[in-house]
């Protein structure tokens, strides 16, 4: 087996034309995750940009995002790893902005990178879903809205939201997965809800 107990992915599409779009987020948690573990040397391979520090593998698939299961398969196999060591960071039109789910397995929910890896390492990887919200249309409008930027109004949780997934990424890679998106909920409410109350 690898040393590394696990291979963290972020979806995304690469080029500076892409980097701050919605459908970037995967990219934007991997650099995240990077810089709290001061990954800073990024090699090419796999098809990829790919990173490492003591215990997990980080990977950016460089091949647009509907090829993204030739990346991660290439990695996960070369690591010696299983589908459940894979943890995949990904954008979801379903879930309101800043909203957190976390699933093990499951459909693709029409996400082109999803089916990808699905096609390559089967399903029961897992999926870290986070929300970009929806533009309440179909078809071209939502292909228009997943590779605009996100909105300045996006911003103050993105951030958020960016720092809390990689603080805390240990107790995902230690299986503590309740407990990860506790933190990262309880840490996102006053964030998504300044004038709620408890």
């Amino acid at each position: 087996m690898s040393s590394s107990s696990h291979l963290i992915v972020g979806l995304g599409n690469p080029g500076a034309e892409y980097e701050k779009t919605r459908h970037n987020v995967g990219f934007m948690i991997a650099d995240a995750i990077a810089e709290k573990y001061k990954c800073v040397l990024w090699k090419k391979k796999f098809k990829s940009l790919i990173t490492s520090a003591d215990n997990f593998l980080l990977l950016k698939p460089q091949t647009y995002m509907n090829l993204s299961g030739e990346a991660v398969g290439e990695a996960m196999r070369f690591h010696k790893l299983i589908p459940e060591q894979v943890i995949v960071f990904h954008d979801d039109l379903d879930l309101q902005p800043g909203q957190v789910k976390i699933k093990q397995g499951g459909g693709a929910g029409g996400h082109n990178g999803l089916k990808s890896i699905d096609a390559h390492i089967g399903p029961s990887y897992w999926r870290v879903r986070i929300g970009i919200g929806h533009p309440g249309m179909k078809g071209d409008v939502v292909a228009d809205y997943v590779l605009e930027n996100f909105a300045k109004a996006d911003k103050k949780w993105l951030e958020s939201l960016l720092g809390v997934l990689a603080d805390k990424i240990d107790l995902m890679l230690k299986g503590k997965t309740a407990e990860y998106l506790k933190h990262i909920t309880s840490h996102m409410k006053p964030v998504l809800n300044p004038s709620a109350e408890d």
